[in-house]
């Protein structure tokens, strides 16, 4: 695992973790043998075997991970699920976790008595980000991504759309709550910020966004109920790293 990391959380710090999901069977079979028989369940309903793999080794290394917080072995911990699908521990342990993936990438956030939520994109050339910005975001936003040079509109694009997904995942109310509800910044260089949510600012205020420069390629935010806390981002990780836990 990533040398010199902790596995102690203070009452003001968050954990990133990232981890590359493409990976061989034989690789994901080691993780496998930590799941709860509903995630097996879930893994063998993927179609594709890649796909199936990567949830494997999600699912394998968030309990690895957990493990290492709450000193247990992976196999013995259990979720349970919000409303809108959340995962939280089943026995309250004083850690907040939220996980994330795309196109071959995971992230994981952790920290200490707060609401937390993380969300990547991988940034591709988006020829509809008018008609999604218009449908999805507030006006306003919409109307900032179009302004800008045609060169910076993904960017901006995938900035917005992550910081909103952080935070909607943060609430747990996920793709049930209106993207259009509430407003981010997302101009090149504009620190990640809420501006108001339902046109309350002060609402605003009590939440933290943060940008994670994970990789070039893809735009990741993260989201919490509480003044700015540090944050420790560790280098991507290869999954059999997580192994040496088991």
């Amino acid at each position: 695992m990533t040398a010199g990391c902790s596995f102690e959380l203070s009452g003001h710090e968050v954990h990133i973790w990232t981890l590359r999901t493409s990976v061989a069977g034989t690789l994901a079979e080691r993780f496998e043998g930590v799941l709860a028989p509903e995630e097996k369940d879930r893994a063998v309903r993927f179609r594709f075997d890649s796909h199936r793999n990567s949830f494997i080794v999600r699912r394998g290394t968030l309990r690895c991970l957990l493990g290492s917080y709450l000193n247990l072995h992976p196999a013995s911990i259990r979720f349970h699920y919000g409303s809108k699908g959340k995962p939280a521990l089943a026995l309250p342990a004083g850690i907040e976790f939220n996980v994330t993936h795309s196109s071959g990438l995971a992230v994981f956030a952790f920290t200490a008595g707060c609401q937390l939520g993380v969300d990547l994109e991988q940034i591709c050339l988006m020829p509809d980000a008018r008609n999604i910005a218009d449908r999805f975001f507030c006006a306003e936003e919409a109307a900032e991504i179009m302004s800008l040079p045609p060169g910076e509109r993904e960017c901006a694009f995938f900035s917005c759309w992550t910081r909103k997904e952080s935070y909607i995942k943060a609430t747990g109310d996920g793709l049930s709550a209106p993207l259009d509800g509430f407003r981010v910044t997302l101009r090149p260089n504009e620190p990640a910020r809420l501006i108001h949510i339902a046109q309350d600012k002060n609402a605003a205020r009590l939440w933290t966004l943060h940008d994670l420069p994970l990789s070039p390629d893809y735009a990741a935010a993260l989201a919490y109920r509480d003044r700015q806390r540090a944050l420790s981002v560790f280098a991507i990780a290869d999954p059999a790293e997580f192994l040496t836990v088991l």
